[in-house]
């Protein structure tokens, strides 16, 4: 009889050497588990018993799927899924960053050209009357190329700038639906008023497209997962992806604080003399037209030079989760 750590951290069993076997077998533990035999004096992973070698060497459960290769079989998808959900989630956010970092300076050409590239086109895109619409429901599809590249990279696996476009033939339809779907719910679930909601599934989402493009997942599966383990690792999740863009924020503050300050003394005028001057609100409003421009230059520029840090941060925290884990790295 053995007694289990799931992945959730908590304590199960005992149970005999057949239910570990099956356990093992759909996906539930692997050779990474703690686990301990009744009478036992301490836990030892699931490796270490010599009872469950031959179920252990059985798992055909790979966590890396080259972009270019097969998709796994849905047993095996499933399989992995679970092992998946099963372990302990936990993120480094230190590591995640730092990372990132070194990775940007040592790829420093193949990294800022694909996130120049990536820009580029949805800055142009933005620029042409209802092409940011379109765009908008294609970003998946590029977003999932981006991912790519800097996956292979992580993973010591060759890349090139072209892999960007590697969306529109691996997994097209599902990558556009994942990136246009969870956009799209967590946009409205924030205008509607429900901002709280919206930010955690923007946040819990964000690994919807990686998830697709990296594992052949079906949209939706992709989405449940990544928001099913993101749930676990929330307020981790959300300092990697907010410390990156820090520049952009402090922009974006930067315009609202200058544009308040143009339209208050109009604002007092007004409430003090009782009524509205449309030749001063005129021109108030000319004044942050032009300054505007200005801030929006600015922040497409800080855009550009944090991205790559940004997307690097964000795969990292991606391989934490999803990726591969050594027994030194459970």
């Amino acid at each position: 009889m053995f007694r289990i750590i799931g992945g959730d951290g908590k304590e199960y069993g005992p149970i005999g050497v057949d239910d570990v076997r099956r356990w093992i077998a759909e996906g539930r533990l692997n050779a990474q588990t703690l686990a301990k035999a009744e009478g036992g004096a301490s836990w030892q992973p699931l490796g270490a018993f010599p009872e469950f070698a031959d179920v252990l060497g059985a798992q055909e459960r790979p966590q890396i799927i080259a972009p270019s290769g097969v998709p796994l079989p849905p047993a095996a998808l499933a399989g992995w899924q679970a092992q998946i959900l099963a372990r302990h989630a936990h993120v480094r956010i230190g590591h995640c960053l730092a990372a990132s970092w070194n990775l940007w300076i040592s790829n420093f050409g193949l990294l800022t050209g694909a996130a120049l590239l990536y820009w580029l086109i949805q800055t142009v895109c933005g620029r042409i009357p209802l092409m940011g619409w379109v765009y908008w429901v294609f970003d998946g599809v590029f977003l999932g190329g981006l991912y790519i590249v800097y996956l292979r990279r992580i993973r010591g696996q060759p890349a090139t700038i072209g892999d960007l476009f590697s969306g529109f033939t691996i997994a097209f339809v599902q990558l556009l639906l994942a990136g246009f779907i969870s956009g799209l719910l967590g946009t409205l679930a924030t205008l509607c008023c429900l901002v709280i909601p919206g930010i955690y599934l923007l946040v819990a989402w964000t690994f919807s497209v990686p998830l697709v493009a990296d594992k052949r997942l079906e949209f939706w599966s992709a989405m449940e997962l990544s928001r099913k383990i993101v749930t676990r690792t929330w307020f981790e999740i959300a300092v990697i992806l907010l410390v990156p863009m820090l520049p952009v924020i402090a922009l974006y503050l930067l315009e609202f604080v200058n544009t308040f300050s143009l339209l208050f003394p109009a604002l007092e005028t007004m409430m003090r003399s009782g009524s509205p001057d449309p030749g001063k609100i005129s021109e108030v409003m000319q004044q942050a037209a032009q300054v505007s421009p200005l801030h929006e230059l600015a922040r497409q520029l800080a855009l550009l030079l944090v991205l790559p840090f940004a997307i690097g941060a964000r795969m990292f925290a991606y391989e934490d989760l999803f990726g591969t884990r050594s027994a030194s790295n459970p």
